[in-house]
């Protein structure tokens, strides 16, 4: 009888448990231009769209903007399994890319795609005072240009204070090499100037985490701007700026950073919630 009965619990308890299972849904190809803008060309057209997945029927979840790696010249919306599942909805940008048009039209399309979600993921239930902006790479790169220079989503008409949380992956945080290219600067010669986020330091930006791979392992310097980008966000006042180094991994570090985007989202949004 016991036996019969402990089955019986297990058995409402899988079921229960299968009962409260978050469902998503995936909505692809959205234009994050107006209509005007979006038709003045097929490259932005084709481009300048987003995935979202969102939890169903559920309301204030946080959503994480993600903006795909490949150094400004390749690469397309992803949907990262380590951030899927997650009870928070993600927003997977494409952008326009280099040489087909200068980077500073990259940064545009991944700030309007920051502003889209702000104006647009109440319809989807989500919480507008909980949207982080992350990325890898040249994605990673795009977020902190976008969240610590506040002029590019000021053009949309949005507080890049009013972000959750910066979360980049293996950022440049120089001038990005894909602009030295644009003007004959070496790979090798760094420069510090309006399109590196080191230019942007402020003591009011949202928190930021940075993660990076192994120095010893990732693309050249790209741990020791992470570091110097914490340290001068440190310097000018900024209470939240953490740095992780992933020892033993290089630049493709995503899948054990992914653990570390979720933990600050959940870690903020308990924060807020209080």
């Amino acid at each position: 009888m016991k036996k019969k009965f402990l089955i019986l619990i297990l058995l409402f308890t899988t079921a229960s448990n299968f009962a409260q299972k978050t469902e998503y849904t995936t909505i692809s190809n959205i234009p994050y231009y107006n209509e005007a803008t979006a038709n003045t060309g097929a490259y932005i057209k084709e481009r300048c769209v987003v995935d979202i997945y969102y939890p169903k029927n559920v309301k204030g979840f946080a959503t994480i903007v993600w903006f795909h790696g490949g150094g400004l010249t390749g690469g397309s919306k992803e949907l990262p399994e380590g951030l899927k599942d997650k009870g928070f909805c993600v927003v997977s940008v494409n952008y326009r890319l280099s040489p087909k048009v200068k980077v500073q039209k990259c940064i545009e399309d991944a700030a309007a795609a920051v502003a889209w979600t702000f104006q647009n993921i109440a319809t989807y239930g989500g919480d507008k005072s909980l949207i982080f902006v992350s990325g890898h790479s040249a994605g990673a790169y795009l977020s902190l240009m976008v969240g610590l220079d506040k002029k590019w989503l000021k053009a949309d008409g949005i507080d890049a204070n009013s972000i959750a949380g910066l979360i980049p992956l293996s950022a440049q945080t120089i001038t990005h090499f894909a602009i030295r290219k644009e003007r004959g600067i070496p790979e090798t010669q760094p420069i510090v100037d309006e399109f590196a986020p080191l230019y942007h330091v402020r003591a009011d930006a949202p928190p930021l985490l940075l993660i990076t791979g192994d120095r010893e392992l990732e693309m050249l310097g790209r741990y020791e701007e992470n570091a110097y980008l914490m340290r001068m966000m440190k310097i000018v006042g900024h209470k939240e700026t953490t740095l992780y180094e992933l020892q033993g991994f290089g630049h493709n570090m995503t899948e054990p950073a992914f653990p570390l985007v979720v933990k600050e989202i959940q870690r903020i949004v308990a924060l807020k919630k209080k």
